[in-house]
């Protein structure tokens, strides 16, 4: 490319015109170029020292041997070993003297709702309140009322969440299963209609009135083994009350019909082989303070 000087001006240009626009030729300043060259060879040397480039199982590890999955394991250590000893209490302390404590109370408190905002908010929310949260899928619990399916004291919740409910990787998981009436043709449609208005009845207003006294034989021959006689539940079975307007699902006419042709089967993850038996204890103790926690049974 031919260069030559500019008649009008003091820079030299590179000799193209574009409907008479000159080209000029400009080189960068020299404080510029020796900065882009010092992090050229800073780049290099960084990919060297540091855990740089992504390899098929892992970057490379770089001559220094820095890690920040190591720099994080060694802070959770500490952190660690300063709990250490409230940990031990907390795990062999009694769950009904947790609360009567008020160390560990207040520790179980403050590491509960740590352990909570990890592993639980997935399903039962950032406030705890699960399906009657709005736009919050169906089936989760509100662990914020006193409505319980297997127990509300400290106990039955530490249970609950060291096992969890209908999982197979616990023999001691919680375990109930409802009858698919319809899908497993216990009951002919006109009869799960009969029931489903008898239900809506107890708490509330039916679809079709007509049917609730028909339904209500059809719920004492096939539902009261386990619903109770007066719909009530029973907690262990993990049989809901049916009669307090509290739905894990909901609770309006197709809602109810659907549970009852096909049965509903959720299923709760047991933490014992994931946490510790202390942050098990310390989320048993958060749930419990939350709002609708039990004294122990008698």
């Amino acid at each position: 490319m031919s260069k030559k000087q500019d008649d009008d001006l003091d820079y030299e240009t590179t000799g193209h015109q574009w409907d008479g626009i000159k080209e000029y030729n400009k080189p960068l300043p020299k404080w510029w170029l020796w900065t882009f060259y010092i992090t050229i060879v800073w780049g290099i040397g960084y990919t060297i020292a540091y855990p740089a480039w992504p390899g098929i199982k892992a970057a490379t590890p770089g001559l220094l041997g820095y890690s920040t999955r190591a720099e994080v394991a060694a802070d959770i250590a500490r952190v660690e070993e300063a709990n250490a000893a409230i940990n031990e209490q907390l795990a062999s302390a009694e769950l009904t003297q947790i609360a009567a404590t008020p160390e560990l109370q207040t520790y179980a408190q403050n590491a509960g709702a740590a352990v909570f905002r990890s592993w639980c908010v997935q399903c039962h929310g950032s406030g705890a309140a699960g399906s009657s949260q709005e736009g919050w899928a169906a089936g989760y619990p509100n662990l914020l009322d006193d409505d319980w399916l297997w127990g509300g004291d400290i106990e039955a919740i530490h249970t609950t969440i060291s096992y969890g409910i209908r999982n197979e990787e616990y023999g001691d998981a919680r375990y109930s299963e409802m009858p698919a009436f319809g899908r497993d043709e216990l009951l002919e449609d006109e009869q799960i209609d009969q029931v489903v208005n008898y239900v809506m009845s107890l708490s509330g207003e039916p679809q079709d009135g007509s049917m609730v006294e028909a339904g209500a034989q059809v719920y004492a021959d096939n539902c009261a083994a386990c619903h109770g006689e007066a719909a009530e539940g029973d907690r262990t079975q993990g049989a809901p009350n049916l009669a307090d307007a509290i739905w894990l699902y909901g609770g309006d006419f197709d809602t109810i019909r659907e549970t009852v042709y096909y049965s509903r089967y959720g299923v709760m993850p047991g933490w014992q082989n994931r946490l510790s038996e202390a942050e098990i204890r310390a989320v048993s103790a958060y749930v419990h303070s939350l709002g609708g926690g039990e004294a122990p049974a008698e």
